[in-house]
């Protein structure tokens, strides 16, 4: 019988490295199909779109036993500042307004914080 320390875990960074793959090869797809005009906005979505996917890993992968693995709260924390961040770099370059990329990341930014500190009352 196999011990459990023994079993084959997921593949978890090989199926992001994946993801990435896609997401990147999508971009370029709507950049050559001139969805989207600006080599900054491939950047911007690459990063917004990893983001979504590092909220869904979050979601995936279950709670460890590891002292040091990183938990789920913080993966998904780090999933919704990455979508921020590109997606307010996004509206940057749509806009050229900075003011409002700099308020949706504070606004993100406030809301984890809030909810990080809900969680610790617990």
């Amino acid at each position: 019988m196999v011990s459990k320390s023994w079993a084959p875990t997921k593949q978890l960074g090989l199926l992001s490295i994946g993801v990435f793959v896609l997401i990147l090869a999508i971009c370029l797809i709507a950049y050559g199909a001139q969805y989207i005009t600006r080599v900054e906005e491939i950047l911007s979505l690459t990063i917004a779109l990893y983001g979504v996917w590092v909220m869904i890993l979050a979601g995936i992968k279950r709670p460890s036993q590891e002292k040091y693995e990183r938990g789920t709260f913080s993966t998904f924390a780090w999933g919704i500042l990455l979508t921020a961040i590109g997606g307010a770099w996004f509206l940057n370059i749509q806009t050229a307004q900075w003011v409002y990329s700099l308020a949706l990341v504070l606004l993100v930014l406030g809301i984890l914080v809030v909810v990080a500190a809900l969680r610790s009352w617990r």
